[in-house]
């Protein structure tokens, strides 16, 4: 903590779109300030929203500093999610494609929903960002549908289908994504239960980065002193 009694954050990308968001929510708080993010920076938590092939080195960062951090980068491939599994042995690291408290509710509420569903109920992943949003399906569509492969004893990765070109018969059990671009959309999500005769949507719609920002720095906060591990925003709200 800093000499106020602030919690510091080491702000990887501040110079980004949620990097702005996280500084002005952290300059409207009484009990966080931004620290910077550069090597031998005095913070409490690093926060790193930046780019897949700036993870490794943040990672490191953070590690050799012995402070936890929160990762919301989104577009992570296989070798990123062995870095941060390394990273976590040695401090706390929360991975959140998506860091709003409502989001990751719904998450919850999709997976609980998968679970008393039968498989004659299909599932549909739809969601819409701004035009320059680079990774599709988004971080969070993923989260998502990984929330529901689990609730039916499966994995995002059995059950995922992103691409209908060509058409055909939808295959049963398997949970389909639409993703749409353009204007400037904040982040919409919906998750479609489709039974016969009868429809379920599970949805969460952003009218503002604040509330990703907002978010993060409720993570940071929960973060702080935390044993090394890696923990989700479900952690953070108290979810199973």
């Amino acid at each position: 903590m800093a000499g106020n009694g602030k919690l510091r954050i080491g702000l990887f990308g501040a110079g980004g779109r949620m990097g702005g968001a996280i500084a002005r929510a952290a300059a409207a708080s009484d009990d966080v300030e931004i620290a910077g993010a550069t090597e031998g920076a005095e913070a409490d938590v690093f926060v790193d929203f930046t780019a897949p092939d700036a993870l490794e080195e943040n990672l490191r960062i953070a590690t050799e500093a012995g402070r936890p951090i929160l990762v919301g980068t989104t577009g992570l491939g296989d070798a990123n999610r062995r870095s941060l599994e390394a990273a976590a042995k040695a401090v706390a690291v929360i991975h959140a494609p998506n860091t709003s408290l409502g989001v990751n509710l719904v998450r919850h509420l999709v997976g609980e929903a998968a679970a008393r569903l039968g498989p004659e109920w299909d599932i549909e992943v739809l969601e819409m960002h701004h035009r320059d949003k680079k990774d599709a399906p988004s971080g969070t569509a993923l989260l998502l549908g990984a929330s529901a492969a689990a609730g039916r004893g499966s994995t995002l990765e059995a059950l995922s289908r992103f691409d209908r070109v060509g058409g055909g018969r939808r295959e049963p059990g398997t949970i389909g994504y639409v993703s749409l671009r353009g204007g400037s959309v904040a982040g919409e999500h919906v998750v479609i239960f489709a039974g016969d005769g009868e429809r379920i949507e599970l949805g969460h719609r952003a009218e503002s980065r604040a509330i990703f920002a907002r978010g993060a720095l409720a993570a940071a906060r929960w973060l702080a002193g935390r044993p090394a591990g890696l923990y989700t925003m479900a952690d953070v709200l108290g979810l199973p």
